[in-house]
């Protein structure tokens, strides 16, 4: 029997990648790891664009399986590690909700984080994917309130990707600091794996500022 393909993962440290190796961590996943040093520039070369067009990260290969967009990364990882139990399997009554919120990540909060940020107004509701900044954020808010996790009780893969991305955008202050979302990223921030691989992307950060001699 041919050996299982392995994992190749496409990350640059300290970007939204980074919730997708903190989801392997969580998982156990073995992996072997490409580095892109993004402030050189590395996600526009030839040889990246060949595998996400987009030129972003994250991107993972497994066998003949080429994997970009965050959620889809996310999706698919917590599905082929069943055993780590991040995700509620096909006929479980969590797989629904575990799908949207997966989802309205990328459908709608990224969007509506954007425009914001930018100070864009959003397009009408006929056409807008997400309605309006302040909808996306009181839904959010709404189901945090239910929680400790998204899905209740448990934690799941959706966890660590909105905990990691509400980390980084309440620190960069495009969403605000409501009290259910703080205390969510403290526990998905509290967690071994986030304290792991920060340190890893602090130090891998530092090593490509010191061999481009830029500050880290």
């Amino acid at each position: 029997m041919a050996a299982e393909p392995g994992i190749t993962m496409f990350h640059a440290p300290q970007t939204r990648s980074t919730g997708t190796m903190i989801l392997l961590e969580e998982l156990g996943a073995p992996y072997d790891l490409h580095l892109l040093d993004m402030k050189a520039g590395a996600q526009r070369k030839p040889e990246f664009l060949a595998v996400n067009p987009m030129g972003k990260v994250p991107a993972i290969r497994h066998g003949a399986a080429l994997v970009t967009e965050q959620p889809a990364v996310f999706l698919y990882l917590a599905d082929l590690f069943p055993e780590a139990g991040l995700a509620p399997a096909i006929g479980d009554p969590l797989r629904g909700p575990y799908l949207r919120w997966m989802v309205f990540y990328g459908s709608s909060f990224e969007p509506a984080v954007v425009d914001h940020a930018m100070k864009r107004e959003p397009a009408p509701p006929s056409t807008s994917p997400y309605g309006s900044y302040e909808t996306v954020l009181d839904t959010l808010s709404e189901q945090l309130r239910r929680g400790p996790y998204l899905l209740g009780e448990r934690l799941t893969a959706a966890d660590i990707l909105w905990g990691t991305a509400l980390n980084w955008t309440t620190g960069f202050k495009i969403v605000p600091e409501r009290p259910e979302y703080m205390a969510y990223i403290a526990r998905i921030t509290g967690r071994p794996s986030y304290a792991k691989v920060s340190a890893r992307d602090a130090a891998w950060a530092a090593e490509f500022a010191k061999a481009a001699g830029r500050s880290a």
